[in-house]
């Protein structure tokens, strides 16, 4: 018997896959480079060399705007638009029902909204520098001048909050969407391992948080 798949189905099922896959992995490859900016002590070198460097080595891959718009931007949009279609229709019930799943239901969507907003003021900021009033340089076409552009900007206790906002977002919104991926996917099945899975990706939830924010002080330290 030939089942029928809805276009529902598909396009959450799609939504699920970009968020681990590339995005996930870009967010993990965002935190190590960003993580140069601490120097290296065993190598005597500073975090402006060694940032500057991995911007750099980043911009002269091969093909690296085609990756940039294939691998990051087309997934991204897509995650993101459809991320809010998914919350514009959503019932949150946490009020009426308080359980932990509720909330974390609750907070999944609001996460999504706060980065729609973060990642496209980083992306104009950083990679553009279109941010009206506040960086007009290109960290990608400045990679010898990364380091001082992304500290000029963190300089800012403003800009610097927004950023922690947005690193903690970001941590929680992937830590709960790798378990719900997983869930969903029929890789922890059972609720006991369900449970354990769920305070793993806890743990890595706050092990990143605390990377990214590690990082980003790293810029004015």
């Amino acid at each position: 018997m030939s089942i029928k798949v809805s276009r529902h189905f598909v396009l959450r099922k799609l939504h699920q896959l970009t968020g681990i896959l590339p995005l996930g992995i870009f967010l993990l490859e965002h935190f190590y480079t960003n993580s140069k900016a601490l120097g290296s002590v065993s190598a005597n070198r500073t975090g402006i060399q060694l940032f500057n460097e991995a911007v750099g080595d980043l911009q002269s891959l091969p093909y690296v705007l085609f990756v940039e718009v294939l691998g990051i931007f087309v997934p991204l949009i897509y995650h993101a638009v459809y991320g809010l279609v998914i919350t514009y229709e959503g019932k949150p019930n946490a009020g009426s029902y308080d359980f932990g799943r509720n909330w974390l239901y609750v907070i999944q969507r609001v996460t999504g909204v706060i980065l729609f907003v973060f990642i496209t003021f980083h992306v104009l900021n950083f990679r553009f520098g279109l941010i009206p009033g506040l960086n007009t340089r290109s960290v990608a076409a400045h990679p010898d001048q990364a380091f001082q552009i992304v500290r000029g900007e963190f300089l800012n206790p403003t800009i610097l909050f927004v950023y922690f906002v947005g690193i903690a977002s970001t941590t929680f919104h992937f830590a709960n969407g790798l378990w719900l991926f997983l869930i969903d996917w029929g890789i922890a099945v059972g609720r006991r391992t369900q449970r354990l899975v769920g305070y793993a990706c806890g743990v890595v939830g706050v092990v990143l948080t605390a990377i990214g924010i590690n990082a980003a002080l790293a810029f004015i330290h």
